[in-house]
């Protein structure tokens, strides 16, 4: 996807777009997306929402808390025109929740001017312009949301970066074909669809160029990338085969030839899909870092064959031995969710103890949300949120002390360091915006390597003194 982008003609007069993005990096990917298109028709990115011709608050529809934050941020930046913002300015909704619930909001919310769904980011350029230019009086708000989301970007697909220069989300895919009993997404955003390798390298070769440090492939499940590529030349009837497919570990081999000096971070994986050949294409590229994320939800059967979530405790444990003899040194960052309807507290105390034996150096734990259309909505036994409350904090308490214990066993170790800023930077063990940062005990050039050495610990954090030479 190119940073540069060409106009389709020249504006009259620049128009200006102000961005609310929530949500998660394949959301803020989607919202690039977007603007670069908007760019060719003559847009302008403004963080003045005062000042802009168009407001979009691109919402995260995942989750009740996400939902509530979409809304609140599109009520604020309703409130907002209504106290000095440019006259005539427009409110549009993007993003997860306008796909998921545009028809019910366009009536809810009277205060949006439109709602442009997932697949409808290609073409925001003209979208605008309709919305701007049309007179719609008494017609209600613009809609333009298809009903099933099946768009996915390439290599030249136009694109207006908003992360730091040296480092980028790539889209390798788009949409999940997993069953989850708790989610929603397949709802959302359509099938699994991987881009080719061909396309991936090409974006990566840009990026790379351009200065970029750190590639994060994204996807709603990075290990299932190629697999629907092989489905479909082996027909349906026919076992996927992932060797001869062209799956992950081709991907990053391709990846890893690139040259130059640049980090490839994997992000959103799911456990049912690693293979021995996925570990070892880590292992055998040094350019990948020795990180993975690997949300697994639950460790007790009952609870994992109640989400759905095609693994059992025994391939867990198990995978999880594999890839820390395969890949040394790896940081594995993980998810739970606790208050899943019928999770007894010997469930939670399952969790609890695997937890404390597996000792994840990244981990996060959420409470179960309630998500209509899904199938764990109907189920009996659904836990009261004081409950769900408890347990969060029961175990994020452990998680903290063993974060601790983590963080001080580098004290006193070399490690190499990509700086964010002057004085904040980040191990391979970190992703972007979720993990852990290291603080340089002086300053050092942003966007560029650095190898330090760990004096302490700041919490989850590292305090480390750039090593001369």
């Amino acid at each position: 996807m190119s940073t540069s982008v060409k106009q389709s003609s020249p504006p009259a007069t620049i128009r200006k777009i102000g961005l609310i993005s929530l949500g998660c990096a394949k959301n803020l990917v989607d919202a690039e997306i977007l603007l670069g298109d908007a760019a060719r028709h003559g847009y302008e990115l403004t963080t003045e929402t005062d000042d802009a011709d168009v407001v979009l608050v691109n919402t995260c529809g995942f989750i009740d808390p996400a939902k509530e934050e979409s809304i609140s941020a599109i009520l604020e930046a309703h409130r907002r025109r209504l106290h000095g913002a440019k006259a005539g300015q427009k409110l549009v909704v993007g993003g997860c929740l306008s796909q998921r619930y545009s028809t019910d909001l366009a009536t809810q919310l009277p205060e949006v001017d439109a709602f442009l769904g997932l697949d409808e980011i290609k073409n925001a350029g003209s979208f605008f312009d309709r919305l701007l230019d049309e007179e719609r009086d008494g017609e209600g708000p613009l809609v333009e949301v298809s009903r099933r989301a099946a768009y996915i970007p390439d290599y030249d697909t136009p694109r207006v970066r908003l992360t730091a220069s040296h480092t980028a989300y790539v889209k390798i895919a788009e949409g999940c074909n997993h069953p989850c009993s708790f989610c929603v997404i397949p709802r959302m955003r359509g099938r699994h669809r991987s881009r080719t390798i061909e396309s991936v390298v090409r974006e990566v070769e840009g990026l790379v160029a351009s200065g970029v440090k750190e590639i994060n492939l994204i996807s709603q499940d990075t290990t299932y990338y190629g697999m629907d590529l092989w489905e479909e030349k082996a027909g349906p009837r026919q076992p996927v085969d992932e060797a001869r497919g062209p799956g992950l570990p081709a991907l990053l081999d391709a990846l890893g030839a690139i040259p130059g000096e640049f980090w490839i971070r994997l992000l959103y994986t799911h456990p049912a899909h690693w293979s021995d050949d996925m570990i070892a294409s880590i292992a055998r590229n040094p350019k990948v870092t020795r990180y993975v994320d690997m949300p697994l939800q639950h460790i007790h059967d009952a609870m994992l064959d109640s989400m759905r979530r095609e693994t059992d405790s025994a391939h867990i444990i198990n995978l999880i031995k594999r890839m820390r003899a395969g890949i040394p040194g790896l940081t594995i960052r993980t998810t739970f969710i606790v208050g899943f309807p019928g999770e007894t507290e010997e469930h939670f105390e399952t969790l609890l103890e695997f937890m404390e034996q597996t000792r994840f150096e990244r981990l996060g734990v959420f409470n179960y949300s309630r998500e209509e259309e899904s199938r764990a909505a109907k189920l009996s036994g659904q836990i009261h949120g004081g409950t769900k409350k408890r347990r969060q904090r029961e175990a994020m308490l452990v998680q903290q002390r063993i974060a601790a214990e983590v963080a001080a066993s580098h004290v006193g170790q070399e490690l190499t360091v990509l700086a964010d800023t002057a004085l904040l930077g980040r191990t391979e063990g970190d992703a972007p915006d979720v993990d852990c940062r290291v603080h340089f005990t002086k300053p050092v050039q942003a966007g560029t390597f650095h190898r330090v050495k760990v004096t302490g610990t700041k919490g989850y954090d590292l305090e480390a003194a750039p090593i001369e030479g």
